[in-house]
């Protein structure tokens, strides 16, 4: 064969090679692991697959130091810890109920409260750590929620109604709860922090504008109302810690200071100072 068919049997193929050889790729590179960037992308891309235990876990690993991400991780962080802690406390209850219900058989449901309320434990002291921080970090006016809409539903969760009646499930369907369930719980949080608890419906028109910022005071409202609901993870019949929840009362009160004064936020203040006698009085 001469040379000049040679070339121009070869041509394409090299032509080829080279396009496609990843070394020569023209795309964006990705982000070095370990750093904050790394994190901000896995972070937005397991919140995308519904893994909400992954993004939780790659926004800890980025708020260890503090970078260009910070505000918007801590931020997306609360939000996602207050819907994952409410889920798990929700779970608790309705196995606690469904011991209550299923006499003949309690066990396997207590064993169940019990897992999810120690996680709901877990989660809720994340999320108060996450909340001070932001407090001392973040003085920004408005409040960017840097993430996709959530999956899921707002729809009561089947499987806990069955629990709560003392039906014993197996074990994939009681995992299938508790996916639902946070998915749900999220999402639910995810309506209040833009001011429209329980609306998904006005909430998905909120992010379908693109950048999604809500007003500081709304942000702490919805802050203050959850971490007044996450002190009674610690009331006397479920984990009896009364030091945690008083703590939980002064960070809704510490929420509320930056909120004005309205109705709502007289009547959440009203209950707060009221737990906060009953805890006295222990």
């Amino acid at each position: 064969m001469c040379p000049k068919w040679r070339l121009a049997f070869y041509l394409p193929a090299f032509l080829l090679a080279i396009l496609f050889h990843p070394s020569c790729s023209s795309g964006p590179r990705a982000p070095e692991k370990g750093t904050p960037a790394f994190y901000w992308q896995a972070a937005q891309e397991r919140f995308a697959a519904g893994d909400y235990r992954k993004t939780n876990d790659h926004l800890d690993q980025l708020l260890k130091s503090d970078n260009e991400y910070t505000s918007r991780a801590q931020a997306w962080r609360l939000v996602l810890l207050t819907g994952m802690t409410a889920s798990h406390m929700e779970l608790a209850d309705s196995f606690e109920n469904g011991a209550r219900a299923n006499k003949a058989n309690p066990v396997p449901f207590r064993r169940y409260s019990s897992d999810f309320r120690n996680e709901a434990n877990r989660l809720a002291l994340q999320k108060a750590e996450t909340f001070l921080d932001f407090q001392k970090k973040n003085k920004d006016s408005e409040i960017w929620l840097d993430y996709g809409f959530p999956t899921g539903s707002a729809a009561p969760v089947m499987q806990l109604t069955k629990a709560s009646t003392g039906i014993l499930m197996a074990t994939d369907e009681v995992e299938t709860a508790q996916r639902r369930a946070v998915e749900r719980g999220v999402l639910m949080a995810t309506c209040s922090a833009v001011g429209a608890p329980g609306d998904t419906a006005k909430a998905l028109e909120v992010f379908k504008s693109g950048q999604v910022k809500v007003p500081r005071a709304q942000f702490m409202m919805a802050l203050a109302d959850s971490l007044y609901h996450e002190a009674g993870l610690y009331a006397p019949r479920k984990l009896d810690q009364p030091d945690r929840a008083n703590a939980f009362c002064d960070l809704a009160m510490n929420a509320l200071k930056e909120v004005p004064e309205s109705k709502e936020s007289k009547e959440l203040k009203s209950k707060i100072d009221d737990t906060l006698k009953k805890l006295r009085k222990r």
